[in-house]
């Protein structure tokens, strides 16, 4: 089996673990509204889906929020309700760290602009292993599982897709990365990944 010559993993459920609750929580402690209008205005509203394919950027998501909620919400809010949800997967961070000794790493996260921009304050130890090459449904106007957006991303990246390797949480994911013609996996746990990179050829064998 030839060797990718990138990793693309996606974010949340992934790499990071993501827990929606405690997202609502600090963002309701630091605005006095509740969880549940929050939920409301963020989720229910359709606007946290819409920042997600890009229909409004970071300043937007800023100003409808304050405004269903009746309060200003900044981007501080914002960061540290996101930052709150998610927690860096440290073996599956480990593993990434391993083979990156043979090939790129790369992220693709269906998320907002706001998310791509700051991941390095909200989520710290990716930031070694993924610099800037962190690409979002945001920036493309469109969300995984469309094959399209794989091929876009990596045409920002220079690597065709026969090239490049996909782990994703979600099955259908999988499923439209290789309709895009990459290879991909659907992640269930770190035994699972290292298997799989493993037969790739993109770890050391262990001795």
């Amino acid at each position: 089996m030839i060797r990718p010559a990138l990793v693309l993993f996606d974010l949340d459920g992934v790499l990071a673990h993501y827990d929606h609750a405690p997202r609502l929580r600090v963002l309701a402690e630091r605005t006095g509204a509740t969880p549940a209008a929050v939920n409301e205005a963020l989720f229910e509203s359709g606007l946290e889906r819409s920042a997600d394919l890009g229909q409004v950027d970071t300043e937007e998501v800023l100003e409808e929020l304050s405004r269903r909620l009746g309060v200003a919400v900044s981007l501080h809010d914002c960061l540290a309700a996101r930052a709150a949800a998610m927690q860096a997967n440290a073996a599956v961070l480990e593993l990434a760290g391993a083979a990156a000794r043979h090939a790129r790493l790369a992220i693709l996260t269906n998320n907002s602009l706001m998310l791509r921009d700051h991941l390095a304050t909200l989520c710290p130890p990716l930031a070694p292993l993924f610099g800037d090459r962190v690409f979002c449904s945001a920036q493309f106007g469109l969300a995984k599982p469309e094959p399209e957006l794989f091929r876009r991303c990596l045409a920002e990246l220079g690597v065709a897709p026969a090239q490049a390797l996909f782990f994703d949480d979600k099955p259908d994911n999988a499923k439209g990365a290789r309709r895009a013609g990459l290879r991909a996996h659907t992640f269930r746990d770190e035994a699972g990944l290292r298997e799989h990179l493993a037969a790739h050829d993109l770890l050391e064998p262990e001795p």
